[in-house]
C-alpha cells in the first residue's frame, strides 16, 4: 500500500508540474499583454487592472505552492526546518487568498457594470465602481496579508507549545490546546473561502436575473441588442467561473479537512484540481476578452 501511495505521489507531482508550467505561462501571457497595453496607452481600464493583479497573484501562487509541494515530496526532511516551512506556506496561502478574492472582485465587477437594476444603491455602485476598484483591490491584498499573519502567529504559537510542553503536563490539556489553535486557523481559512464564494454566487444570480428581465423586455424588439450580447458574454464567463469556483471551493474545504491525515488518493486528486484551476480559468478569461483573444490568435498565427 505504501508503494502504491508513493507511485501515485510521483505521478501526481508530474501532473502538477505540467499544470503549474502551463498555468504560469497562461497567466504570464495575460500579464505581458496588459503591461504592453499599459505602456502604449499610459493607462488601463478597470477590467484590465483586475486581470493584471489576478495574473500576478496566480503566477506567484503557482510558483510558491509548487516549490512547497516539490520539496515536501522530494526532500521531506528538508521541511523539518520550521522557518522554511512557514515561509513557503505563508507566501503560498497569501497569494492563494489574493487569487480567490481578486477573482471574486472580477465577478462582482462584471455584475455591477453589466446588470441593469433601478435600485439607487446599485446605480450608485455602477457610477462609482471604477474609482472603488483600486481601493478594493488594495484592501483585498492587505486583508490577505493580515489573514496570513494571523495564521502564521497561530502556527508559531502551536509549535512553541509543542516544544515547551513537558512529560509531566497533562496530555489531554496539550491536545485540547493544539485542537483550539488548529480550529482557529481552519476557521479563518473557511471564512475567507466562504466570503469570496458568496460574492461569486450573488454576482451570478444577479446577472442571471438581469439577463432574464432584459430578455423579457426586449422580446418585441427584433433588432440586435448590444446590451443583450454583453449580458450573454458576461454570463458565459461568470457561470463557467461559478462551476469551476464551486468545485474549487469544495476541494479547498476538503484540503483543510485532510491536513491532519496521511496522504491518499483523495488528497492527490484534490491537489491536482487546485493546481489546474488558475490556468484553466485564466484560459477562459482570455477567450472571453477580445483584446487577449486577438493577441493570442496573433501569436498562434505567427508560430504557425
Amino acid at each position: 500500500q505504501q508503494s502504491n501511495v508513493t507511485s501515485y505521489g510521483a505521478m501526481a507531482l508530474a501532473i502538477i508540474t505540467l499544470e503549474v508550467f502551463a498555468g504560469t505561462w497562461i497567466n504570464a501571457f495575460i500579464v505581458c499583454v496588459l503591461c504592453i497595453a499599459w505602456v502604449k496607452k499610459k493607462s488601463l481600464n478597470t477590467n484590465e487592472k483586475i486581470l493584471l493583479l489576478l495574473g500576478c497573484s496566480r503566477i506567484s501562487f503557482l510558483c510558491f505552492a509548487w516549490v512547497y509541494h516539490f520539496i515536501s515530496k522530494i526532500f521531506p526532511n528538508f521541511l523539518h526546518i520550521q522557518t522554511i516551512l512557514q515561509v513557503l506556506a505563508s507566501f503560498g496561502t497569501s497569494f492563494n487568498y489574493s487569487n480567490l478574492w481578486v477573482s471574486a472582485c472580477l465577478c462582482g465587477f462584471y455584475c455591477i457594470k453589466i446588470a441593469n437594476f433601478r435600485n439607487r444603491f446599485f446605480i450608485y455602485l455602477k457610477v462609482k465602481i471604477d474609482r472603488m476598484v483600486p481601493w478594493l483591490l488594495l484592501g483585498t491584498e492587505i486583508l490577505a496579508l493580515a489573514m496570513v499573519t494571523v495564521t502564521y502567529v497561530l502556527n508559531e504559537t502551536l509549535q512553541k507549545n509543542n516544544i515547551t510542553s513537558t512529560c509531566q503536563e497533562n496530555f489531554w490539556e496539550v491536545t485540547i490546546r493544539k485542537d483550539k489553535h488548529i480550529f482557529s486557523s481552519h476557521f479563518l481559512a473557511g471564512l475567507v473561502l466562504t466570503a469570496s464564494f458568496m460574492v461569486v454566487i450573488f454576482s451570478a444570480v444577479f446577472l442571471l436575473f438581469s439577463l432574464w428581465r432584459h430578455k423579457r423586455t426586449m422580446q418585441t424588439n427584433s433588432m440586435k441588442d448590444l446590451s443583450m450580447d454583453a449580458h450573454i458574454r458576461a454570463m458565459k464567463s461568470v457561470l463557467s467561473f461559478l462551476v469551476m469556483y464551486s468545485i474549487n471551493f469544495v476541494c479547498l474545504i476538503l484540503s483543510i479537512l485532510y491536513t491532519t491525515k496521511k496522504e491518499n488518493i483523495m488528497t492527490l486528486l484534490i491537489h491536482i484540481y487546485l493546481y489546474a484551476f488558475p490556468g484553466v480559468h485564466s484560459l477562459i478569461l482570455i477567450f472571453s476578452n477580445p483584446k487577449l483573444e486577438k493577441a493570442l490568435l496573433k501569436i498562434l498565427s505567427c508560430v504557425k
